[in-house]
């Protein structure tokens, strides 16, 4: 799946450290997502949905 939380991070000039606290996730797991090597939960998707304000079917694109 094809993302772009690291654009959308990087707007705010957060930290993949920094997302993560406002997920409650691991920094890693920021990381997986950012680079396509895990799909988030659903609940998890949306929380990062709401948190940036945008629809999630923006956030994230079936290849």
């Amino acid at each position: 799946m094809k993302n772009i939380v690291r654009e959308l991070r990087t707007a705010r000039e957060w930290s993949q450290a920094t997302l993560a606290d406002h997920l409650e996730v691991s920094r890693q797991t920021v990381n997986a997502i950012e680079t396509g090597r895990y799909d988030p939960s659903l609940p998890l998707a949306f929380a990062i949905a709401k948190l940036f304000q945008q629809p999630i079917e923006k956030i994230f694109q079936i290849e």
